[in-house]
């Protein structure tokens, strides 16, 4: 691995004896013959491994030849942040002499990062950056043969982006040696998307639900278990309950259909979140949060969604979409909202072809160097054209009223109106999507001025208001006019059984909170979400001590 040596050195550091000495109480010493392998590549049962004496190599098996990434030496150790959620190794770990480990165990891991602040910090840093590593240069188990014009394989990609699970992608139209994978795996380009699992399981076309079992997303998850809190949906505001929860002491399930971050998850930048004076992707707010979520022990399933609520006694049960379900003595509803899609006849047949509702990397790279257009008049469309400004032609902002003052913070208009490949297109509404197997053509029009016309453009990113993701609920809890979850003094008496008043974040039901953007006259913004998946986990401690 060739990284410069500052990043090297955070990313293999060497340990020192008063640290291994700290590390030993947690571990047990094991010894190695050369070329023994300690993990082979989707192993899920490993812990990490220090280095007392001899040499370990990683090794990279993602093509028919095993290649040595790295040589780990006396004072080093294995290990990257799976070692925290229990999903399969990415790679083999082999001794290539006869060598001295502790090996450390992933419950014993787990306390050290909790308890020892110093060594914490040194591990946690070295796994983060050992992912992004993999991620970029595509050191993994997968392999998604796929193509651009495929809905499927940009669902996909964004599947195991968002999850920071890296993988290779090969386009079967732009890359001339797909046929060789193909064939190896015997599998027709009519069958695309193909995802290749640890180079042994071909899947055609799979749900993001197949694509998590095969990789193991959700290891050591198990319906029966009942735990003190639950939390459905792992954006900005279920994370910060999962983190908070979790760290203190509390049995932590999130539940999440797609993967951590949510709607701010697909942000490419979010710049007026407090500490990061130069802004933080979603992707990466996420992920670091994920990754917290874990160190203090909490669960977080992906690609599983609640489908029902049964809220009549606790503990209450969270039924899934694939025939599970989960109980849990409280629930902190954090499922978010999503954009509303556009009033167009043929709208579903360009769903993922030239229709998104995300601006991250993976569908950016679709649009290099063409004009496209971003619908709305809030902040996440316009930190969607600004990045998109980057890569496009032109960026035609398209929204409905006379322009950006009311719905949009200052900074991002002032961004805008400095960016000459953005090009404000107020008063406007899309009227037809044209096309065939993609998007080809759109036709907009000024309502104003009644003007409009047939434009070239094949990428559209739809960012208008939200709807809630409520429907799951069934009736349980009680909803505005809107749909949005009513909590705190809004429920109001007829529907509040107990005599205490409901707690700030508290639904109609007692026990089950609402965070972020489900809940009714929320503030639409990343910290405020933060905010009250932190204080929902203070009044879950009173219910549960009732």
């Amino acid at each position: 691995m060739s990284t410069g040596p500052d990043r090297d050195e955070s990313m293999f550091p060497e340990l020192d004896a008063a640290q291994i000495a700290r590390l030993a109480a947690f571990g047990e010493k094991r010894h190695a013959q050369s070329g023994e392998v300690l993990v082979d590549q989707g192993d899920a049962s490993h812990g990490v491994f220090v280095v007392l004496d001899g040499s370990l190599e990683i090794v990279s098996v993602s093509s028919r030849d095993d290649v040595a990434v790295r040589v780990l030496g006396p004072g080093m150790f294995t290990g990257e942040v799976t070692q925290l959620s229990g999903r399969r190794s990415l790679v083999r770990i082999r001794a290539r002499e006869a060598t001295t480990v502790l090996e450390i165990g992933r419950t014993n891991l787990r306390r050290i990062v909790q308890i020892d602040a110093a060594l914490g910090e040194i591990l946690l840093r070295a796994f983060m950056l050992r992912r992004v590593y993999l991620i970029a240069h595509s050191v993994g188990d997968a392999v998604l043969v796929g193509s651009s014009h495929s809905s499927d394989t940009l669902r996909l990609r964004a599947f195991l982006t968002r999850n920071g699970h890296p993988h290779a992608y090969v386009d079967v139209e732009r890359d001339p040696d797909v046929q060789t994978v193909l064939d190896h795996f015997d599998v027709r380009v009519a069958d695309i998307p193909i995802l290749i699992c640890r180079g042994q399981l071909v899947l055609r076309n799979p749900s993001n639900a197949e694509a998590a079992a095969c990789f193991g997303f959700n290891a050591g998850i198990e319906d029966g278990t009942v735990y003190d809190l639950i939390v459905v949906g792992a954006g900005p505001a279920g994370l910060a309950a999962a983190v908070y929860g979790a760290s203190e002491g509390l049995s932590v399930l999130v539940v999440e259909s797609n993967a951590p971050g949510g709607q701010a998850g697909a942000s490419s930048r979010i710049e007026n979140y407090l500490g990061f004076p130069n802004g933080v992707s979603g992707e990466s707010l996420a992920g670091r949060a994920f990754v917290q979520a874990e160190k203090f022990g909490a669960r977080i399933a992906v690609a599983r969604t609640a489908s029902a609520l049964e809220c009549v006694s606790r503990p209450y049960t969270v039924k899934l979409d694939d025939g599970g379900s989960v109980q849990g003595g409280s629930i902190i509803v954090a499922a978010g909202a999503r954009y509303r899609k556009l009033d167009l006849p043929n709208l579903a047949r360009f769903d993922g072809v030239g229709v998104y509702y995300g601006a991250t990397h993976v569908e950016a790279q679709l649009c290099r160097d063409q004009e496209i257009a971003v619908v709305g008049g809030g902040n996440s469309a316009g930190q969607a054209a600004v990045f998109l400004a980057t890569l496009a032609k032109r960026v035609h902002l398209l929204v409905r009223g006379r322009g950006l003052a009311d719905t949009m913070s200052r900074y991002l208009i002032s961004r805008i109106e400095a960016c000459p490949e953005i090009t404000l297109e107020s008063w406007t509404e899309i009227e037809a999507l044209e096309g065939d197997a993609h998007l080809e053509r759109l036709r907009w029009r000024n309502t104003q001025a009644g003007t409009g016309g047939v434009y070239a453009i094949q990428h559209v990113f739809v960012m208008t208001g939200a709807d809630p993701n409520t429907e799951w609920l069934g009736g349980c809890l009680t909803l505005d006019a809107r749909q949005f979850i009513k909590t705190g003094a809004d429920v109001g008496l007829d529907h509040w059984p107990l005599r205490r008043a409901p707690y700030l974040l508290e639904t109609s039901v007692p026990g089950i909170f609402a965070v972020g953007d489900i809940r009714a006259d929320s503030i639409k913004r990343v910290a405020t979400a933060v905010g009250e998946g932190a204080m929902a986990v203070q009044f879950v401690h009173k219910v549960l001590s009732e």
